[in-house]
């Protein structure tokens, strides 16, 4: 059969990359539904948010970045560590509260942080990362390390003070920074549409005067990884910040605290026929770029990562109470 000139763009992209994003998006799945059946099971402490649907918007726009480049996450920032490669059996533990997590489990589930990688960590807080952002990009420029850094926020983000704060900062100094809006239609249970007067969030890129960016399917992943190799582009040129939007969806509630009443079931269930890991795998095999063999081993090898994460955790000590006045500032 005939590909479209679309299709063959994307054989441009290695089959090592190819595949290591399918891997990626497998690891988000796998770690964020066993988390799930171990909250239920309360073996997880604490506030969590999953990231189960969004990952190929999470995937496809970090792995546009490169090594030495930076991003600030959000409470739902499961997605984003991961595929910025944070080690499993650290964040595993992290998110149980075990010292050996990547805060020590301090921090647990909302705020996981990878200096290493370059996650510059996730918050609690609605809009938090923003400041950080820019901090970070006026550091990169004012050092010219030819880095950037990209900060992902949801859709509910924007209505906070912060968001055009930092973005009128951005644009007036120029910062390499992207500002990535996921936008999963819900702010907890807030539709988006009942809080802004404009059609999508990207279209209030104009008032700072840097351009907006839109990807209607966020589940596709390839057309989410080439919209983000050309902002990368833009911004490490110098250009200055961009802002962009992607269109996914949660399967879960906000929280697992959260049953997500204010949701049909149809409209679950209609979202779910996106599936974006089921998506790149069609696309993978009906391109001759991968067999389902190969895939399915990648989920095979996945999903035995996340169970030994587990095991790596359960086994790991408890935080000490010594602990507790380590890793303080004091004037």
């Amino acid at each position: 059969m005939a590909k479209s000139k679309k299709a063959e763009k994307k054989l441009e992209i290695p089959k090592e990359k190819l595949l290591h994003m399918h891997k990626l998006m497998c690891d988000i799945r796998n770690f964020d539904e066993k988390v799930n059946y171990m909250v239920k099971r309360g073996q997880v402490p604490g506030m969590t948010h999953f990231s189960v649907g969004e990952e190929a918007a999470n995937v496809g726009a970090i792995a546009a970045l490169s090594d030495g480049d930076l991003i600030t996450s959000n409470h739902r920032g499961h997605g984003q560590t991961i595929a910025m490669e944070i080690d499993l059996n650290e964040m595993m533990a992290e998110i149980m509260g075990k010292a050996t997590g990547t805060c020590k489990g301090k921090g647990g589930s909302m705020h996981i942080a990878d200096l290493d990688k370059g996650n510059l960590g996730a918050n609690g807080i609605v809009g938090g990362g923003m400041g950080m952002a820019i901090g970070a990009a006026l550091t990169q420029q004012m050092k010219k390390t030819g880095k950037i850094v990209m900060c992902c926020f949801g859709d509910g983000a924007v209505n906070e003070g912060t968001f055009h704060e930092t973005m009128n900062m951005a644009s007036v100094w120029k910062l390499p920074v992207i500002f990535y809006s996921i936008n999963n239609f819900y702010g907890i249970s807030t539709p988006i549409s009942s809080v802004i007067n404009i059609d999508y969030n990207y279209q209030r890129a104009c008032a700072y005067g840097v351009p907006g960016h839109f990807i209607e399917d966020g589940n596709d992943l390839i057309a989410v990884y080439e919209k983000f190799q050309e902002l990368v582009k833009y911004v490490r040129d110098g250009n200055g910040p961009v802002l962009v939007e992607s269109l996914t969806y949660r399967w879960h509630g906000h929280s697992t605290s959260d049953p997500g009443k204010y949701r049909t079931k149809a409209e679950v269930d209609e979202w779910k026929k996106k599936d974006p890991i089921v998506a790149y795998k069609n696309y993978l095999v009906g391109n001759n770029l991968a067999t389902e063999e190969e895939l399915d081993e990648i989920d095979r090898k996945s999903m035995e990562a996340v169970e030994n994460s587990v095991k790596f955790a359960m086994e790991s000590p408890e935080p000490t109470l010594e602990s507790a006045f380590e890793d303080i500032f004091a004037d």
